[in-house]
């Protein structure tokens, strides 16, 4: 029976130490040089060389598996975050977990009690409900907390990190590309948790400063069906509105086939604008204004933060950083007629 190859026998083929075979498995690759981890790669490959989980987690006390928490998978924002954490942690030699807690609050704090009980090494991704206060028991347990937050941070004691986007802003700013085109009667559908607060701000802010009456309506949800239904009773309600800005594309995307069936046409009747350039956003008609957020680099920037605490066993207080946003400008939007 053929006897397993060790990291010492990849280190000898590679003219290293055994620890930087470590640090080229164990996520410390941006401590040595590119070169080196070439060689490393190319003596793992060539020995077929297969690292013993199991005997890496009894001599760590690790257990090389990150949850990655998410409020709703069968949104389409959320997959190529997903994705992208899952092939930063991967090529660290970290397994990842997805969870979707249906952005329920019990869902979010049994991923709490887990960490807790060692389940995870780190937890990345979306939290509708906890907050600092709430995620403290695994942080201090050593399980380091990456953030994908909807309003701005700033860090906190803890070594809890935040990455965000400026939602009210990105709100704001596409709110204000509608006035620029003309527009003054401009809706928003809003929908429960999330992203609601922020970018309900964003839009409110620039109504304000051209004196604009707001005009809000409640979806369920942030589904293509409730915005359907939202865009129904707006326009069952009172005067038509000339532009409608959603909270998320799903929920434009259900305005759209609602004014459709009604008879309106978009933009002409009405222009539309979404929020998260999902895959659709592109391929309805019209092509859905939005805003982009790149979800595949928020997921590979948390993963990269994550897994740098991991590295180092760095237990300093957390960081806010922000990453940019873009209007992703198309056709569901034009000069009102």
């Amino acid at each position: 029976m053929r006897r397993s190859v060790t990291q010492r026998q990849v280190a000898e083929r590679a003219g290293v130490t055994q620890a930087t075979v470590s640090l080229v498995l164990n996520g410390g690759r941006d401590k040595i040089s590119a070169e080196t981890v070439e060689r490393v790669e190319a003596a793992i490959a060539d020995l077929n060389y297969r690292p013993n989980r199991f005997a890496q987690a009894l001599r760590t006390q690790r257990t090389f598996v990150i949850a990655c928490i998410v409020p709703d998978l069968t949104n389409p924002f959320y997959p190529s975050l997903v994705v992208s954490v899952q092939k930063v942690a991967r090529d660290a030699g970290y397994d990842v977990i997805t969870i979707d807690t249906e952005g329920e609050v019990a869902n979010e704090e049994q991923v709490v009690r887990s960490a807790q009980n060692g389940r995870f090494d780190g937890i990345v991704g979306v939290f509708f409900n906890l907050g600092a206060r709430d995620l403290a028991p695994a942080s201090l347990a050593g399980v380091p907390i990456v953030r994908i937050e909807v309003d701005r941070k700033i860090g906190g004691p803890l070594p809890i990190d935040d990455l965000f986007i400026d939602n009210e802003a990105a709100a704001r700013a596409l709110t204000t590309h509608l006035v620029e085109l003309g527009h003054r009667r401009i809706a928003m559908i809003v929908a429960p948790r999330g992203p609601q607060r922020v970018r309900l701000q964003g839009y409110l802010k620039a109504m304000a400063e051209i004196g604009a009456e707001p005009c809000i309506v409640d979806a369920a949800n942030f589904t293509v069906d409730a915005g359907s239904g939202a865009t129904n009773r707006l326009l069952d309600s009172g005067p038509q509105p000339t532009a409608i800005v959603a909270a998320n594309d799903l929920i434009a995307i259900g305005a759209i086939q609602a004014l459709t069936e009604r008879g309106l046409l978009v933009p002409d009747d009405v222009s539309v604008a979404g929020f998260d350039n999902i895959p659709a956003s592109a391929l309805v008609t019209p092509p859905l204004t939005t805003v982009g957020q790149f979800q595949d680099r928020l997921g590979a920037r948390a993963a990269h933060i994550l897994l740098t605490r991991l590295v180092n066993g760095k237990t300093d207080p957390g960081r806010g950083e922000e990453m940019g946003f873009e209007l992703m400008i198309r056709a569901s939007v034009s000069r009102p007629h």
